[in-house]
């Protein structure tokens, strides 16, 4: 812990910068969470066929694989979060990074390691080898991509600012939506220009060589630690009525004692679920519909557009009210999606989903970085995040095999959507109280 203090101020003095130092966090933190794609769905997606082409396994056993590994990737993110609270943003994105770029180079010569130990496709220890091993590789990826990488990231700004937290929060997520919106294209063009091997490799030197330098000269975790302030300025607890700094520090078991915490926890579980279910089966909803492919895949720009906005204009806001309002606003928003969804057809329904999941997806943003560190403070904000990242990518690993069962076991996706329709409704009863647990400890009331 004494040489990270020591090291806080090399390769330069971030107190040096003729600026706030805050606004370099920003665009690093943003830089980290771009640099998380490769372990994301879409960045994953892309290489699929490729897989299922090289190693000679079948959809169900990929998707199989897939599952497994997000999910026991889910079980260690609060221990990652606990890591990240005792080593700080800059120590953990490094290793990480590491851990990450390796899987990556693993994964570009995944069907040469397994063809190595059994030669033989015929073999009958084949195929449970092959699923042992791409779910190992799964699980390294998702759990340094999508979920340590992403909660490190997002953690660090959150810790720079206090005020400004949704505002910075909201000009971060937009340039991430654009990012994650051209990933797929872009591992496409490597694709294209190399082959799938190389794709992977050229990532892995990418983040294992430049990005573990870039997180080394740029990422610092408390501001306090430089002899700084959040915002660059003092701020007290309130700002306009709104409590934004914590009167007290929480810890992971305090927080998940109260209400609060599983109100806002469950939606975006539940988002994470039923985005990730219907984006897996997106064309086979719609030829339930009776809609075509070229419809399907015309729905993601206007979401994108529709969630960039609120991103930006809810992040914003949620500097100057109450998030439990945002909340009400995220779950009607689901309402919404999820009714349309069950009846989507090329009419309303198709508009209506349009618009309630644009919404759902622009507060996911502000609401996932935003909640934690002003309902709970930041001492323990690692394990926090680390606990709700859980939640969520568990959640988005049991998407596709519950809207599949759904369809295969019930004749339609629509019985899965009415599960999760109670649910939100129920949640939207109960988030009028989600009120910020900060309230008890004020005493200027």
């Amino acid at each position: 812990m004494k040489i990270k203090q020591q090291l806080n101020n090399f390769p330069f003095r971030p107190q040096k910068i003729p600026f706030f130092y805050g606004w370099i966090i920003l665009f690093a933190s943003t830089i980290g969470v771009l640099v998380s794609a490769p372990g994301q769905t879409m960045g994953i997606s892309t290489f699929t066929d490729f897989l299922l082409e090289n190693i000679h396994i079948d959809r169900n056993q990929l998707s199989f694989a897939y599952m497994i590994g997000t999910i026991a990737s889910s079980f260690l993110l609060t221990y990652a979060g606990k890591m990240y609270d005792k080593y700080g943003a800059r120590w953990v994105a490094i290793a990480i990074s590491v851990v990450m770029a390796v899987v990556l180079l693993l994964l570009s010569q995944s069907d040469r390691i397994i063809h190595l130990v059994i030669p033989e496709n015929s073999s009958a220890l084949y195929t449970p080898f092959a699923i042992a091993v791409l779910l190992l590789l799964f699980f390294a990826l998702r759990f340094s991509g999508q979920g340590v990488l992403t909660m490190v990231s997002r953690n660090m700004l959150m810790k720079w600012f206090i005020v400004r937290r949704g505002l910075v929060n909201g000009i971060s997520s937009v340039f991430v939506a654009f990012g994650f919106s051209l990933a797929p294209l872009t591992f496409d063009m490597f694709i294209q220009d190399t082959s799938w091997r190389w794709a992977w490799i050229i990532m892995a030197i990418g983040i294992g060589l430049f990005f573990t330098v870039f997180v080394f000269v740029f990422y610092r975790d408390n501001p306090e630690d430089l002899g700084m302030n959040p915002d660059g300025e003092k701020h007290g607890n309130k700002e306009k009525n709104v409590i934004v700094k914590p009167f007290k520090q929480f810890t992971l078991k305090e927080a998940q004692k109260s209400l609060t915490f599983w109100l806002f926890a469950i939606p975006l579980g539940i988002y994470a679920l039923y985005i990730t279910g219907f984006t897996f089966h997106l064309i086979s909803f719609f030829e339930q519909a009776g809609m075509s492919r070229e419809k399907a895949l015309a729905i993601f720009i206007p979401v994108s557009v529709i969630s960039v906005i609120v991103s930006l204009t809810g992040g914003y806001i949620s500097d100057k009210i109450k998030l439990k309002y945002l909340l009400i606003i995220i779950l009607a928003g689901q309402l919404v999606a999820l009714f349309c969804l069950a009846f989507l057809n090329e009419g309303m329904f198709y508009y209506g989903y349009i618009a309630g999941n644009g919404i759902v997806s622009g507060l996911y943003n502000v609401l996932m970085a935003v909640t934690w560190p002003r309902y709970y403070g930041r001492e323990n904000l690692g394990k926090i995040t680390g606990f709700v990242m859980a939640i969520i990518v568990f959640s988005s690993a049991l998407g596709p095999t519950l809207f599949s069962l759904s369809a295969t076991k019930l004749g339609s996706y629509s019985f899965a959507i009415f599960g999760l329709l109670g649910i939100v409704a129920i949640l939207f009863l109960f988030s009028f109280k989600a009120n910020n647990p900060q309230r008890k400890f004020d005493n200027s009331q």
